[in-house]
């Protein structure tokens, strides 16, 4: 689907058509000593890592960003099935070898680090096309060994989230990466309604608690809510009530545990709702959030448009169709230390 405003649920490129089918993985191959990433946790840098799309918008250089904003960690999107249950940057470029892993060698290079962001919205998804979880898990793992990531964000959308064994897939392939990966964050990314998750929303989170999965942070995406009162930032604060609530319950955890374990991913500027402009206001109301209840994660959808509109032109790819001075957005969540 083409929006004039693609947000992050929207815009994941349709790639990958054209290429080879390739077996699926039978086996979840072990991370070596090597892969292991070192014990992590969901909090300062890690927990503000904003995303941004190389393969989008006239993307910023990651290190241009660092240097202006003083954040040290990316979100980097999207890994996507090639058409089989194999993992490409946008399902057609390699993990290796190419601008997506000289940009993180760039990021570590200038004393950062990353996510990777598995899914979005458009285009083959790893949990549709990798047929159980075991060979799940072996997708997502050829992802962490190839970066040795210390974090794994599972942005789950569309009809990956709507479909009950996918979602189930989701959640049981992340219990096996946690399992073999000792240390690692793992973030799952969903849609939200302005009181928090919806049916859909609430399943994956019990799934989750049901299998057991030691989730570090349940990130809700608030706006493109189809309709909402007040602003921008109240409403995303309702929206978080509603998912602590959610993981409170699926998981037993006390209020400070379950605020510990809940994450926002906002989006900043116009969105592609009439009704929906994110402005830095709000971005402080989540900063403000935050800070009180020591959420897991504080980010947004994106660098790329984290800039003013030339000739005050509309919201896009590039920028934000708000009045404001270069990296406002990113500045903000910066100063969040978990």
């Amino acid at each position: 689907m083409h929006t004039a405003v693609p947000p992050r649920r929207l815009i994941a490129a349709l790639a990958g058509a054209g290429c080879l089918v390739l077996p699926l993985i039978a086996t979840v191959p072990q991370a070596s000593a090597a892969d292991v990433p070192q014990a992590a946790a969901a909090s300062g840098a890690m927990a503000v890592a904003p995303y941004e799309y190389l393969g989008w918008g006239n993307p910023q250089k990651p290190t241009d960003v660092m240097a202006a904003t003083g954040v040290k960690w990316f979100t980097l999107a999207f890994i996507l099935s090639d058409g089989g249950c194999n993992p490409k940057w946008d399902g057609s470029r390699a993990l290796t070898g190419g601008s997506d892993e000289s940009a993180i060698e760039s990021i570590r290079g200038a004393g950062g680090d990353v996510v990777v962001s598995v899914g979005g919205w458009s285009g083959n998804k790893l949990g549709e096309k990798c047929s159980s979880a075991s060979a799940l898990a072996g997708a997502y793992q050829k992802v962490i060994n190839a970066y040795h990531l210390k974090a794994l964000d599972i942005d789950i959308e569309d009809t990956e989230f709507s479909n009950a064994t996918v979602r189930q897939r989701v959640v049981s392939a992340l219990k096996i990466v946690k399992s073999n990966n000792p240390g690692i964050v793992t973030y799952v990314t969903m849609g939200t309604t302005p009181n928090g998750p919806d049916a859909i929303g609430k399943d994956l989170i019990k799934k989750g608690a049901a299998a057991g999965l030691a989730n570090d942070g349940w990130t809700i995406m608030p706006f493109d809510f189809g309709s909402h009162s007040g602003s921008m930032g109240s409403a995303t604060v309702s929206a978080l009530e509603g998912l602590k609530a959610a993981v409170k319950s699926a998981y037993s955890y006390s209020d400070d545990t379950a605020y510990r374990h809940i994450g926002v991913s906002s989006m900043n500027g116009k969105t592609d709702e009439s009704d929906e402009t994110v402005t830095t206001g709000d971005f402080q109301t989540m900063l403000g959030y935050a800070k009180q209840h020591h959420i897991a994660r504080f980010t947004f959808w994106a660098v790329n448009r984290d800039r003013q509109c030339s000739g005050g032109g509309s919201a896009g790819d590039s920028c934000s169709g708000v009045g404001q001075s270069p990296y406002a957005f990113t500045k903000i969540v910066s100063q969040y230390a978990g």
